[in-house]
């Protein structure tokens, strides 16, 4: 009886109550309630009282103004003055106010923020009230990319800040305004095909076995959905065509997937509103976080001011190579780093981008070596390139750089928009500047036909065809055959738009980010010590990366020492020798088992008291609150007591007594015992001179593997070490497993080539198949990191007892594509054929 009854029908049902059933009548008659589309929901910035929120937006530009360029530079006050009628026309003024407030107060408090995302990038107001970084004007950037006066929709500036401090922000935001004027957006997980018919047996009372092995048929495939698990597996589809008990199970997951399952709260975003929230949406908790009930798309429609505050990690690893700078007396702003430096594009002309934004993947740093970018705006164009579907402009790309007499334009006017791209269309803003230059469009209406461009809108392109090469009288648009273009070249550069602009990429976001690529490579050039130290404490508990880049820094002269328990502090930091050679210190935290507390406990005693003499004066004089035996035996294992009179196995030997009696001596003070030394005036007990058990050192692979266990890599040496100049040999290797691990990046397929590497074998596995044979899942490490094999039944039964843990595997094969594999979505290789002493590798399906 879930409907809504009728009047009759609740009459019936409650014959002593006919006034109630009226009374329900007139209530309903009452609610009267119409949902405004239309009116824009901005708050209010609170301004000073002599001032209007138009004049302090107005005066704060012109100080900007005055910062950033010259009193005479006509072009930038025609520019400013434009945009800010458009900006006050347009009703967004406290808009910009209240982005520039929460962006002041960052920087105020040393909190880094972006150069700019998005096409906010464009605006020279944003430019000078410091929400940008990048002068639009100077980089072609199109204000209308970003504000259309001629589409009116809500701006969107959305701001990176640094990944760890990115809450204070928000925190700042929610005091300034109210907490009942601000709130988090909420974000609904959907049931996905697998977890939908999980969630379906458990409803239905099917075993978890049961359910399970229906749910396992699904194939591990990126976005797979039911429908297509039903296509490409047969078995599956045997499954739901004959036995009922499934059919049932997945005819009813097949209704429920994709809805929403739970809710959650968004990465980045926030609603500001004027009124309390609670005028405009409805709220609820999640997880102690206030979110409104509507997720982002609502928000939109309904016309709220939603901000997104972005955390960047390359933001953090930026401040904490600046802050380890610091240390040594260098003081920077990231601001101030040039982006024209000859040595740092000369770095990245040889593909050395390991840690630099956006550059780090093989694909892109082969790329880079044939591109060989020399100036900034080769930068940008590299991010735009590099991505599906502009890759096929790549060739033209480099050969016009190479060889400008082999750019061709079909119309000259072309000249002085692709100049800088060679010849090829990259940007949205550039098909905006051939429909203005070319057809006398408004560069609000061009960004209009770049979207319907963009999303293949097929009938207004049509019509824009025509008045693009002819003009059109009502519209207003002079056309390109009356501008002088040929009409054959105006319906040539028409399709050529059309072609591009479905992928061609924002030139404002890709200048704003290409900043912050050329800032980590101006760091990692000139300081790579610090910016490496940097780039492994942002990657902290990812241990496969961290290996890579203690391989980088090792083949580029600087040392990554072991955690040391006299030099070490919480994060990785920076020594210098006496003869100014920098080297890198493992920090504690990474150390497994050692918490932050521990950490903490043990600086502050050393800072006190001085440095630890030995493992035994350690287990003196730290607090057994935070430092426990388990707390002490990760650090022997991963070599924090190394060099300080006895080896590892020494020191496993002796710690665990010497805690017992340090904890009986602390509980007998207690109890106000006294020790012999305390009534005779003898040696503190500090002072006794250790002693060691007469232990040899535990062998070399032994000490690896304990390091290798605590800190998820090798840091002292490596298993391979003895191997280095074999690999280095093999004909036609590629560079390294980091780098095979990343062909998928950007969708890129190298199918077909092949390639050779070696690596160990660290970890070996069976497992039975559907059929009851047996296949294998083997782990290969080189110096670099991991990657997971696969071995198939047929190959499991010939060479599976061959390959064992901490075994040297030569391979053989070819690269895979882009796929999520049985493993749990670990890029892999499967072990294939023989050949000669190696194995074969082939596509894992």
């Amino acid at each position: 009886e879930l409907y809504v009854k009728s009047e009759q029908e609740m009459l019936a049902l409650f014959p002593d109550l006919p006034d109630a059933v009226a009374r329900t009548q007139e209530i309903a008659q009452r609610c009267q309630v119409t949902l405004d589309f239309d009116t824009v929901h901005l708050p209010k910035y609170p301004v000073p009282e002599n001032e209007t929120a138009l004049s302090m937006l107005t005066r704060l530009c012109e100080e900007g103004f005055a910062a950033r360029y010259a009193p005479d530079d006509a072009e930038a006050r025609e520019r400013l003055a434009f945009e800010l009628s458009v900006i006050s026309g347009m009703g967004y003024v406290d808009y910009f106010l209240i982005v520039w407030d929460f962006i002041k107060y960052a920087k105020d408090h040393h909190i880094m923020v972006g150069p700019g995302r998005g096409s906010g990038a464009g605006s020279i107001v944003a430019y000078c009230l410091n929400i940008t970084m990048l002068d639009p004007i100077k980089y072609n950037l199109l204000f209308e990319r970003f504000l259309n006066p001629e589409r009116i929709s809500l701006p969107d500036i959305d701001i990176d800040f640094c990944f760890e401090r990115r809450q204070e922000v928000i925190d700042y935001v929610t005091a300034k305004y109210g907490t009942d004027h601000v709130a988090q957006i909420i974000t609904f997980g959907t049931m996905a095909a697998r977890g939908v018919i999980r969630d379906v047996g458990r409803v239905l009372g099917y075993g978890y076995q049961e359910t399970d092995a229906i749910a396992k048929m699904v194939p591990m495939e990126l976005n797979i959905t039911l429908e297509r698990a039903l296509q490409v597996n047969l078995t599956f589809r045997d499954a739901y065509e004959n036995d009922p008990r499934v059919h049932r199970l997945i005819s009813m997951g097949l209704l429920l997937e994709g809805m929403p399952r739970h809710a959650g709260t968004h990465a980045a975003g926030v609603l500001i509103t004027g009124d309390p929230t609670t005028d405009f949406v409805p709220l609820q908790l999640n997880d102690d976080v206030v979110t409104t009930q509507y997720a982002m798309g609502i928000l939109e429609k309904l016309n709220l001011l939603k901000m997104d505050f972005l955390g960047l990690r390359t933001l953090t690893v930026i401040r904490d190579t600046l802050d380890l700078l610091q240390l040594q007396g260098i003081t920077m702003n990231p601001d101030t780093i040039p982006m024209d430096d000859p040595e740092v594009y000369r770095m990245i002309a040889q593909g050395d981008t390991d840690g630099v934004f956006q550059l780090e993947g093989s694909g892109m740093r082969t790329f880079l070596t044939n591109m060989q970018p020399e100036n900034f705006e080769d930068i940008i164009a590299a991010i735009s390139l590099y991505r599906p579907g502009p890759m096929d402009s790549i060739p033209r790309y480099i050969r016009g750089k190479h060889d400008p007499d082999s750019i061709r334009y079909e119309t000259p006017e072309l000249a002085d928009i692709l100049d800088v791209t060679y010849g090829c269309i990259v940007y949205q803003e550039q098909v905006m500047q051939i429909v203005r230059d070319l057809a006398g469009y408004s560069l609000g209406r061009s960004d209009l036909v770049r979207r319907a461009m963009a999303k293949k809108k097929h009938d207004v392109m049509a019509k824009e065809r025509a008045y693009f090469v002819y003009g059109s009288k009502e519209e207003g648009v002079p056309g390109a055959v009356a501008r002088g273009v040929s009409p054959r070249a105006a319906e040539t550069i028409f399709d050529e738009m059309v072609s591009f602009a479905s992928y061609a990429f924002n030139r404002s976001h890709a200048a704003a980010y290409g900043v912050i690529t050329v800032q980590t490579a101006w760091l990692k050039r000139h300081y790579l010590a610090e910016f490496m130290a940097a780039i492994m404490n942002s990657m902290m508990g990812n241990a496969p990366k961290i290996a890579g880049y203690i391989f980088h820094c090792r083949r580029h002269g600087v040392d990554v020492l072991p955690p040391n328990i006299n030099t070490s502090l919480g994060k990785f930091t920076v020594r210098a020798d006496a003869d100014g050679k920098r080297s890198i210190v493992f920090g504690l935290n990474a150390v497994k088992g050692v918490g932050s507390k521990a950490v903490q406990s043990i600086i502050e005693e050393r800072t006190l008291n001085g440095p630890f003499q030995d493992i035994l004066d350690f287990c003196r004089r730290v607090d057994p609150q935070w430092v426990n035996k388990r707390t002490v035996e990760s650090m022997v294992k991963a070599g924090c007591f190394d060099g300080m009179g006895a080896n590892r196995a020494q020191c496993m030997a002796v710690f665990e007594t010497t805690l017992d009696a340090e904890a009986k001596t602390r509980r007998g003070n207690v109890s106000g015992q006294v020790s012999l030394f305390d009534l005779g005036g003898g040696a503190p007990q500090a002072a006794i001179k250790p002693a060691y058990p007469a232990i040899d050192e535990f062998p070399r692979q032994a000490l690896l593997a304990m390091e290798k266990e605590m800190t998820g890599v090798y840091i002292s040496g490596h298993p391979l070490d003895d191997y280095v100049q074999a690999l280095e040999t093999l004909t036609y290797r590629t560079a390294d497993v980091a780098e095979l691990a990343e062909r998928e990046d950007a969708g890129i397929s190298e199918d077909g080539k092949r390639v050779v590497m070696g690596g160990l074998i660290v970890s070996m596995r069976a497992q039975t198949t559907k059929k009851g044979s047996m296949m294998g899942f083997a782990v290969l490490e080189d110096l670099t990191g991991q990657i997971e094999c696969l071995l198939f039944p047929r190959v499991y039964e010939r060479f599976g007892r061959e390959i064992t843990p901490d075994m040297p595997q030569r391979l053989q094969g070819n690269p895979l594509s882009s796929y999520t594999c049985v493993c749990g979505g670990i890029r892999c290789l499967r072990l294939s054929k023989p050949f000669g002493h190696a194995r074969a590798i082939s596509r894992c399906s």
